[in-house]
């Protein structure tokens, strides 16, 4: 009886395979949904229409993207941490992987809830002042924040948010403190900076670069390593001398824990096509993104990267004490 209970599980158990291979054999033979657990129009979602556009093409299936936000990303994140894992159910989401997790002391998911698809794209940031502001340089900001630390504002798109963790490292790298203000998103913080309500910010190309170039808000320097075309006039941080207040927002693509490694592959696979596409490289170069190399488009390259972003990330924000919950 125990042999033909082991036989019969054993059975079970190669169907199940068979199962799961004819299935990523036939992969996808339906509308993929990427989720973006931001609101429309932000950076996150275009980088992820972009691709949706691109992918459906090569998996000759329709992709689509669910806007699912909430609580600083992490409503949509575990929205695909709870689906289904045969592939059809993806996150598109950006360096809040690494570091929810230290922002959020109870979260719906674990970080391990995911598997990695591969890179995307990485927005640089740009630090931005008031126009008025008698600084003009990162040497001149930091002067006028030493004089008094307590009269200066600092604005950001909410806890979390790539403004918000750039403002962190920017304290943490010039070793003081200054005032912090949350809005609800970056649309609400720049037309503030415009009119002059706070001092300086530091915010994604893809809101920024339009007001600089008009003149609306200044430039201090980009925290990309190199020049960014939109504004080659700016200074890098590592050029104004503050090298350790580098900071890219990068993008990755995640699947529900289990997916099977054929139906991984074959995402990555568009993907990488995706990054190729002559017309999403023009897209990302437009809103100022810079485009993952294809091989970047792996699984191992992403997780990597993740990795080593939580381990720098958590002892800035443990030493802020700035938590989203």
């Amino acid at each position: 009886m125990r042999l033909k209970a082991i036989a019969v599980m054993a059975g079970v158990a190669l169907c199940a395979t068979l199962s799961a291979s004819l299935h990523a054999a036939d992969y996808p033979t339906k509308t993929i949904t990427i989720v973006v657990p931001y609101p429309p129009g932000g950076p996150t979602d275009i980088v992820a229409r972009t691709l949706a556009n691109s992918m459906e093409r090569t998996l000759k299936q329709p992709v689509v993207v669910d806007n699912t936000s909430g609580a600083g990303g992490t409503v949509g994140s575990a929205k695909v941490a709870r689906s289904p894992n045969d592939g059809y159910w993806l996150l598109l989401n950006n360096i809040g992987m690494a570091t929810t997790p230290s922002l959020y002391r109870s979260l719906p998911y674990k970080p391990d809830d995911f598997t990695p698809i591969g890179l995307v794209a990485t927005m640089p940031t740009v630090i931005i002042a008031r126009k008025d502001l008698p600084a003009n340089n990162l040497d001149e900001l930091l002067a006028y924040i030493k004089k008094d630390p307590t009269k200066v504002n600092y604005g950001h798109s909410g806890i979390g948010s790539a403004a918000h963790l750039c403002g962190l490292l920017y304290q943490s790298a010039i070793k003081t403190r200054v005032t912090t203000i949350a809005y609800k998103g970056a649309a609400p913080a720049m037309t503030d900076i415009m009119s002059g309500q706070f001092d300086f910010m530091c915010e994604q190309t893809s809101s920024t670069v339009p007001f600089v170039e008009s003149g609306k808000v200044k430039a201090m320097a980009v925290t990309s390593k190199k020049r960014l075309a939109q504004l080659p006039d700016v200074p890098t941080t590592a050029e104004s001398g503050l090298a350790a207040l580098d900071i890219g927002v990068w993008h990755g693509v995640y699947a529900p824990k289990g997916t099977s490694k054929e139906v991984v592959d074959r995402l990555s696979a568009a993907l990488g096509e995706a990054l190729r596409d002559p017309a999403v490289q023009k897209r990302y170069a437009e809103i100022g993104a810079v485009i993952a190399a294809p091989e970047e488009g792996q699984p191992a390259p992403l997780m990597n990267l993740q990795q080593a972003e939580a381990a720098r990330w958590a002892p800035i924000i443990k030493a802020a004490a700035e938590y989203a919950d």
